[in-house]
């Protein structure tokens, strides 16, 4: 009976993606459970459990808050990553960025403190 505990189907929790598009605009708080990519506007504050990607032509105007996050916009405002914060060449941050990994590629630009954290001290709230 023992190797019938080993075989059984290891069930995952699955999380969606969410997509906001290149033409929408969004304006008031996001909050997600899941991983979302923007490649839109967001006037507004994103709270993620998950991995946030943030495209080329994105534009965000408030606080990033998520587990991961990968920035190849322009975001303006803080940015609270609790592992790994990747900023791409296109990237364009103005504000503060508290993470407890950094990748940055050259080319990437940004403007304001960088603080980098043990993991334990980032904590991301429940939504």
């Amino acid at each position: 009976s023992n190797q019938q505990e080993m075989s059984k189907p290891i069930i995952s929790e699955v999380k969606a993606l969410n997509t906001i598009a290149q033409d929408t605009r969004i304006k008031g708080n996001v909050e997600s459970n899941g991983d979302i990519r923007l490649d839109g506007r967001l006037d507004g504050d994103l709270d993620c459990k998950g991995r946030v990607v943030v495209g080329p032509d994105a534009k965000v105007k408030g606080t990033i808050r998520c587990k991961n996050a990968e920035i190849m916009g322009r975001v303006d405002g803080e940015i609270v990553v609790a592992e790994l914060l990747s900023l791409k060449a296109t990237a364009n941050i103005n504000g503060n960025l508290t993470m407890a990994k950094l990748s940055v590629e050259p080319g990437a630009i940004f403007a304001g403190n960088c603080k980098m954290t043990g993991q334990e001290e980032v904590s991301i709230e429940e939504v």
